[in-house]
């Protein structure tokens, strides 16, 4: 979900254990802590779905890079770089 839709998304309370020292840090210099777990919980949740697809899309990319060493690429001809 892009960033400017997901802060208009419902919003629901949770507990976070955070390393004291980072958190007294954050505060110091005036970060939004919910804002920033926020983004970071959003980037693993990204980062973990990619993942995911590229385990689960392994076995094809291999066959397709596999297939164009052998036998170059399909349209390679009109190519014009």
């Amino acid at each position: 979900m892009p960033a400017d839709l997901r802060h208009q998304a419902a919003k629901r309370p949770a507990n976070l254990s955070i390393d004291a020292s980072l958190l007294r840090e954050a505060r110091t210099l005036e970060i939004n802590i919910s804002r920033a777990a926020e983004e970071g919980i959003a980037k693993a949740v990204a980062d973990a779905k990619s993942e995911r697809w590229r385990a689960e899309n392994r076995q094809a990319l291999q066959s397709s890079n596999a297939f164009v060493e052998a036998n170059g690429l399909p349209l390679e001809r009109y190519r014009q770089f």
